[in-house]
């Protein structure tokens, strides 16, 4: 990644440049390489690192792919490598994310963004439960405060009042297009903070109700890569 980021608002493209105060990125730089130069250079710009871990799926190529025996192992997420795993099974799987979340403190991560922990509304190829899907999502946060660091909850909108006081924040893809960010009420009230991303639809509609409702958004393309990135504010 660079060192700086630049980006014109939405509402205000000719105005001055954005600087990012929190960054996504992966625990990994690549292969086997944390990302914790990645991570220094963010701080070095004053902002906040968040590590990402994908808990609720299983991915061919990372370091630790081999660790999941194949009786957890779903269906496709619908991603290439990806499958969907039991997260009922947490005596198998806690003890590969502990390690993960380890290694994002070991790189300096100031927070943890647990992907895919929502697979109980997904076809998984396991039955699994609301409360399957809880039981695991709390662990997940006392996982992340276990190693000193604060912990976001990726969607999962049907449990959100459950995991308020476990969590420390929220990322939300495309709450506004499908009609659904005030689930997040409660959150903003309780003053954690919401961020938004959105892949589509227009952005003067989605930045004006995110300023009016307080989430931070922005738009980005799915693949996810550094840019382009257009923020609301």
């Amino acid at each position: 990644m660079k060192t700086a980021v630049c980006a014109k608002t939405t509402s205000a493209p000719h105005g001055a440049c954005v600087h990012p105060d929190v960054y996504d990125i992966d625990l990994y730089d690549s292969g086997t390489t944390l990302n914790g130069a990645a991570v220094s250079a963010i701080h070095a710009q004053g902002a906040h690192a968040v590590c990402y871990v994908d808990a609720g799926t299983w991915e061919n190529g990372r370091p630790d792919a081999s660790a999941y025996p194949s009786i957890v192992l779903g269906t496709s997420n619908g991603w290439p490598g990806e499958k969907w795993v039991d997260v009922r099974r947490t005596d198998v799987l806690l003890p590969i994310i502990d390690a993960r979340v380890a290694k994002c403190a070991t790189a300096g991560f100031d927070a943890v963004e647990f992907d895919n922990v929502d697979g109980y509304t997904n076809t998984t190829g396991f039955p699994l439960t609301a409360s399957d899907q809880l039981t695991f999502d709390e662990a997940l946060g006392g996982i992340a405060h276990g190693h000193g660091l604060s912990v976001g909850l990726k969607n999962d909108l049907d449990q959100l009042d459950a995991h308020q006081s476990q969590f420390d924040f929220a990322i939300n893809e495309q709450c506004f297009q499908y009609k659904e960010c005030s689930a997040y009420a409660g959150w903003l009230a309780a003053g954690k903070s919401v961020l938004e991303v959105e892949y589509g639809g227009s952005a003067k509609k989605y930045c004006a109700d995110a300023a009016r409702h307080g989430r931070d958004a922005i738009h980005k393309r799915r693949n996810l890569l550094a840019t382009p990135w257009t923020p609301c504010r």
